[in-house]
């Protein structure tokens, strides 16, 4: 197994690691209900996707 010859401080390995965090996820307000959904989900509430109706949806339940 390799070994450093130099202990890695963590001022280096944190600037190594500054591109690893993670992003906010991307939404939309869905015209229907009015609520945020995730891009390329269904909308559990109205049970729309991409303005068509594609599922029973909770609220006609």
């Amino acid at each position: 197994m390799a070994h450093p010859k130099r202990k890695i401080s963590k001022q280096r390995r944190n600037k190594r690691r500054t591109h690893l965090k993670l992003k906010p996820k991307a939404y939309y307000i869905d015209p229907e209900s009015g609520e945020a959904t995730l891009y390329h989900r269904v909308s559990l509430e109205s049970g729309y996707y991409r303005g068509k109706q594609v599922m029973v949806g909770l609220e006609e339940e």
